[in-house]
């Protein structure tokens, strides 16, 4: 396990601020789902955040495995389209490699009335034992479980080769 003394101090601390309340949204409170996106440092997931319910259906953008066509329906998400080259995306968004080689890209839309939390991403270790500060990327949290048909995007694009 790894000690957080062992992570540099720029990777403990947060990197940029949460967004504010993007079109289609209203911030509401929800601790529950708030705490499941948060993460400690090192680990990954979001540094600050804010909880946001959808009023509209609103664009999201999401990078992900082409071999795992579930990971369509992951997780984490992003408000702007994504842009390469893939090291520059997976810095700027703390991923560590082994999370996603990053080789598809789709869109999706969120249906009113769901739950998301934004923020920027918290710092994350890396298998090879590189750590990736905490990033000013806001980054979208979305409760998915494909594991359990839970999706609360629809309308997806077909997936495209990324980048």
């Amino acid at each position: 396990m790894l000690s957080l003394c062992a992570i540099p101090a720029i990777a403990q601390q947060c990197n940029g601020q949460v967004i504010s309340t993007p079109d289609g949204m209203r911030e509401v409170q929800d601790d529950a789902l708030l705490k499941t996106a948060l993460g400690e440092p090192g680990k990954g997931s979001l540094c600050t955040a804010k909880v946001f319910e959808v009023q509209q259906p609103v664009r999201l953008f999401r990078v992900y495995n082409a071999a795992q066509p579930a990971s369509l329906y992951g997780r984490w998400w992003s408000l702007q389209v994504p842009v390469g080259p893939r090291a520059q995306y997976a810095a700027e968004n703390a991923i560590c490699p082994e999370w996603s080689p990053l080789n598809a890209a789709a869109t999706c839309t969120l249906k009113p009335g769901v739950r998301v939390v934004i923020g920027p991403g918290q710092s994350a270790q890396c298998a090879s034992g590189e750590v990736l500060p905490a990033s000013a990327t806001n980054q979208v949290y979305v409760a998915n479980d494909a594991r359990v048909q839970k999706t609360l995007v629809d309308n997806c694009s077909e997936p495209l080769v990324w980048p």
